[in-house]
């Protein structure tokens, strides 16, 4: 039956059809990406690889559309079959790199474990080829531009509820419950008795292994952990050990008068199951036992340091508060005024109930919770001091990039705008972890390129300290405390990380090799599975949409990463910033229904609005003010965004195979999250440069004899 002889009813039967899968689809999408590194630690750097996977489904599954038989009832059994990949694979060990720093990695098993990436990539991937034959199956029943419009606001409405969800509740069993409702909804009643067992099965499964006393940050899932230093005397090497890695069950409250009480229990929080801070007192007088003591003045050490070579701390600054430790030794060494600085609010939260000094309650502390890097360009200069604490995430700031939560925060341009804060006699001080001599180079050299200075640096048990003075270099004594000064000509040479290349855990400007295997190996395996999908090769028309896809993506992966650097790498500037791609999307559907100029005429705003961007200094957009930057995040910064649209909508409207070429879009995506890669190589803004080669591309694939002849086949 043509669409011209369907009664309104079904047509918008329909619609609403399209429109729910498409909130499924994306919502399940985001959510998988969220779960997934809770439950499988090896993922947790590799998320974005999950969105790659997902849109790999999708395009498989909407090659797929044409064909009468369909495969919806097949996404119960493979949800359940992806959620048992990932409880099998839970155990898996995160692979140490000499090129990377990764927090917890371990250089045996490689193997097995790029085994295990691989397996959960093509899981995801099946999860969401049913879903996208659905998709391209309804494509091909509506009006082109009108069935992409109820794609679009389908999407829309996933992305701003899974916002809504993350934020003020997330949880997988519930998110689960959500997806197998709406895909329930749109089943027959025969199709029940089938599909309804997976789906509790699914939620069985997700619920049995969820850990008791868990908590879900916007970033992170946390449990906390309590070791109890008063039970033994405690000595060598595996004290750390002992207090932060102890497999204890999480707890949900901390003990009875944890305030007051002498001997309190030290309490770690935990991030996707590794060791992330401590929730201590640095006070070693509440402490008994007199090997306890010595072990928190042995651990106060690092935190102190700062302190004993600065000339004032009145008024202190710390960025990446966490448990509060930095900020009681702030307010133990004096200051008046401290403003810590937090992006995680559960984080926070979590210290303010676990950590025996209760330093979050203080008069003297201001609790900020945002972004280090926007905090500092709000603040109000004449700080005393300056800390980075150990920011040192373990998570991807955004599901399209490759750069971690705190990547701007460690940049040359974040340390000029941190030094530019301090008072004439100020002191900026920067703690890492760093376990490898050249992230201690590079933090040394990110510090020399920002304040024009030779900063001091101790060092002990792969943590290191640096400090520079905005007045006359302090005296340095060869140690404090544990603590001994690092001689600089021992450190390799090395650039250092900036806005534009944001990657102070990576040795140098490359893909590891690990990475690199890992993205040949998933490549090759997608293309496989279209060629073999397909049956032929891609066409001229197939190719344009290839491109036009792939642009995309690299597209939206950069708007992201500039509002992420200008606003915030916050949850909120991320979500806003993916909601707002969708409407400029859908705003360029809208107008290419009332408007049919050739592909040309759209492509010069196109390549006129990314050469604005590509030109455009970052650092000139982040010294205007906050209204400023808003207005470039807003009005700019989306325009090229707007015109890509217009030329897909328009594309779109005029095509053959709607659900092969929509197919053909979403594995240009594909090929488009792979090169964002590229950017720990050549850096972000020269990604653009790629982008403007993808248009290009699907331009002249567009134009040519081959291009013309499918169009005009109606293919």
């Amino acid at each position: 039956m043509s669409v011209a002889a369907e009664s309104p009813r079904m047509i918008r039967r329909k619609e609403w059809q399209l429109f729910a899968v498409s909130f499924v689809s994306l919502f399940l999408e985001l959510m998988l990406i969220r779960w997934s590194p809770a439950v499988v630690r090896l993922i947790a750097y590799y998320a974005n690889l999950l969105l790659i996977s997902s849109f790999l489904g999708l395009g498989i599954g909407a090659m797929q559309g044409l064909r009468r038989k369909s495969l919806f009832g097949l996404f119960p059994p493979l949800l359940l079959l992806h959620v048992g990949v990932l409880l099998l694979c839970r155990q898996a060990i995160l692979p140490g790199s000499g090129l990377e720093l990764r927090f917890g990695g371990e250089e045996h098993a490689r193997l097995l474990n790029y085994a295990v990436l691989v397996g959960v990539f093509l899981a995801n991937a099946a999860v969401f080829v049913p879903l996208g034959q659905r998709i391209g199956s309804l494509f091909e029943s509506l009006p082109a531009l009108k069935a992409y419009a109820w794609d679009l606001s389908g999407s829309l409405c996933g992305a701003v509820c899974f916002g809504v969800f993350s934020w003020s509740h997330f949880s997988p069993l519930a998110g689960l419950a959500l997806v197998s409702g709406v895909v329930l909804a749109l089943s027959e009643r025969k199709e029940l008795r089938l599909r309804l067992p997976c789906f509790l099965a699914v939620l069985a499964c997700v619920g049995l292994s969820s850990e008791q006393g868990a908590v879900w940050s916007p970033y992170y899932f946390v449990t906390v952990h309590e070791g109890n230093p008063g039970a033994k005397r405690l000595g060598g090497d595996n004290v750390l050990a002992e207090l932060f890695f102890a497999d204890s069950r999480p707890v949900s409250r901390p003990r009875e008068g944890l305030r007051a009480m002498k001997d309190p229990p030290i309490y770690t929080a935990r991030v996707n199951q590794f060791f992330y801070q401590p929730n201590l007192t640095l006070n070693p007088a509440r402490y008994t036992d007199p090997a306890v003591s010595a072990f928190i003045e042995w651990l106060s050490h690092g935190y102190r340091l700062p302190f004993a070579l600065s000339r004032a701390h009145e008024r202190v600054l710390v960025l990446g508060a966490g448990g509060g430790t930095d900020v009681e030794a702030a307010l133990a060494s004096g200051a008046e005024q401290v403003d810590a600085v937090e992006i995680d609010p559960v984080l926070v939260g979590l210290s303010r109930k676990f950590n025996p000094s209760g330093v979050y309650d203080s008069p003297r502390v201001r609790v900020h919770v945002d972004d280090a890097r926007a905090f500092l360009r709000k603040a109000a200069p004449g700080y005393d001091m300056v800390l980075f604490g150990l920011l040192d995430s373990q998570a991807l700031f955004s599901q399209m990039s490759s750069i971690r939560l705190d990547g701007y925060v460690y940049t040359v341009e974040s340390m000029r705008s941190a030094y530019a804060l301090l008072a004439p006699e100020g002191l900026l001080s920067v703690s890492f972890m760093a376990g490898k001599d050249w992230v201690a180079a590079k933090l040394l050299r990110m510090l020399q390129e920002a304040t024009g200075k030779t900063p001091l640096m101790y060092a002990d048990l792969g943590q290191v300290v640096l400090c520079v003075s905005r007045g006359p270099a302090p005296e340095a004594p060869p140690s404090i405390g544990r603590f001994r000064r690092v001689r600089m000509e021992s450190l390799p040479s090395l650039e250092a990380p900036s806005d534009d290349w944001p990657y102070l855990y990576l040795s140098g400007r490359r893909i590891p090799p690990d990475y690199l295997a890992v993205i040949l190996t998933l490549l090759a395996l997608s293309i496989a599975a279209v060629v073999l999908q397909r049956g032929r090769g891609f066409g001229a028309e197939d190719g344009k949409f290839l491109f036009l896809g792939m642009g995309f993506l690299l597209l939206e992966t950069a708007s992201i990463s500039d509002c992420s650097l200008y606003l915030g790498t916050t949850w909120l500037v991320t979500t806003a910033v993916v909601s707002g791609v969708l409407l400029m999307c859908l705003a360029a559907n809208l107008a290419a229904q009332k408007l049919r100029p050739p592909p040309w005429k759209m492509a010069v705003p196109l390549f006129a609005t990314l050469l604005l961007l590509y030109a455009m200094p970052k650092d000139q957009v982040l010294s205007a003010p906050l209204w400023g930057r808003l207005l470039w995040t807003v009005l700019v910064v989306p325009l090229p965004v707007f015109f890509a649209g217009l030329l897909f909508s328009s594309s779109f409207r005029d095509a053959g195979s709607r659900s092969a070429l929509f197919g053909a879009n979403l594995i240009g995506a594909v090929i488009g999250g792979f090169c964002e890669y590229l950017g720990m190589a050549i850096g972000h803004r020269a990604l653009l440069l790629i982008v403007m080669g993808a248009y290009a591309a699907s331009l002249l694939a567009g134009s040519g004899p081959a291009g013309r002849q499918d169009f005009e086949h109606g293919r």
